[in-house]
């Protein structure tokens, strides 16, 4: 079973799965700024709730939201929206990286404490227990690292995540920074214990390098081709063609596909022109891209396996 916001389902109830999306995100600090525009709650859900409905209407069953308990996540919001759409929402335990998460209490800890142990014992409780007095239980666990190195804080998450993961078998997916880390993310997992299948290295469409696409999968883990329509990171006609030689070399079954959309920010809006990002909505994938792969001759059971079964065989296998 898989826990969501709601309780848990059945693998086989997945159906079409969006692996990297968020309602809300509100970067550590937000909270202090005074300027910021309030958060309009209801606003905010009729938002989410009417684009849920457009994901359902094109197939969409489940939605994960992988937001760290350190950038705005809320899980009774996630919730609500949920049963508002009938669409299910998975949520997520874990630690971003340092330099845009709430890094300074366990940082501090770690000079007196054995931090990652703590870190450890947050996750499982999330996962187990639930998150807060919510009830919610998380149904994964997100970790993260920046561009081209892992800081020590952000290994003590990894090894955390990796324990849990071995303890509990609990899944892991991740964050990266421009195509780079995930092969020593993978060293950190396997490190720890963690089964490799287990694992999806996020946001791996930031690199069009298909050795180090390779080299990952060939040891078992999943990529997240999960950042569609944000050209100005990377253009997605490389996205398109580096997720096309890997479906044509069989690779197909271990990739999942989504956006890294966020509907609604907490504090001040990003001054993004919206020419910048014309694509970067939840539906893009569906609209633009799937038609993108079929004209390149990717068959509709490869597609499938990238947005059906893959989700359910990486929460059962």
């Amino acid at each position: 079973m898989i826990n969501t916001v709601l309780g848990p389902i059945s693998p086989d109830a997945l159906g079409v799965t969006l692996m990297h999306e968020h309602l809300i995100i509100g970067w550590a600090g937000w909270e202090m700024d005074s300027g910021a525009p309030p958060f309009h709650r209801k606003e905010a859900l009729k938002l989410c709730i009417d684009r849920m409905h457009e994901l359902k209407a094109l197939g969409v069953r489940t939605f994960l939201d992988p937001c760290a308990m350190d950038i705005g996540r809320d899980v009774e919001f996630m919730a609500e929206v949920s049963q508002a759409s009938g669409v299910h929402i998975i949520c997520a335990t874990g630690l971003y990286h340092e330099h845009l998460g709430s890094t300074p209490y366990f940082r501090f800890r770690a000079q007196f404490s054995d931090a990652t142990a703590e870190m450890a014992e947050v996750f499982t409780r999330e996962l187990t227990d639930g998150i807060g007095s919510t009830g919610i239980k998380a149904g994964i666990i997100k970790v993260a690292t920046q561009a081209h190195k892992i800081s020590p804080y952000e290994e003590m998450v990894l090894r955390a995540a990796g324990r849990v993961a071995k303890a509990t078998g609990a899944r892991i997916t991740t964050h990266t920074d421009e195509g780079t880390m995930g092969r020593e993310q993978l060293d950190i997992f396997a490190a720890e214990g963690a089964d490799l299948r287990h694992v999806i290295i996020g946001h791996s469409c930031g690199s069009a390098d298909l050795r180090y696409h390779v080299d990952m999968l060939d040891r078992g883990c999943y990529l997240g081709f999960d950042r569609f329509g944000l050209d100005f990171l990377q253009p997605d006609r490389l996205r398109k063609a580096a997720l096309i030689g890997l479906a044509g070399i069989g690779f197909h079954n271990r990739i999942v596909l989504s956006h890294d959309t966020v509907w609604c920010t907490l504090g001040r809006p990003l001054p993004l022109p919206a020419d910048l990002i014309p694509n970067w909505h939840p539906t893009h994938v569906f609209k633009n891209i799937i038609p993108a792969l079929r004209e390149a001759g990717v068959t509709q059971e490869k597609i499938d396996a990238m947005l059906i079964h893959n989700p359910r065989e990486f929460f059962t296998a």
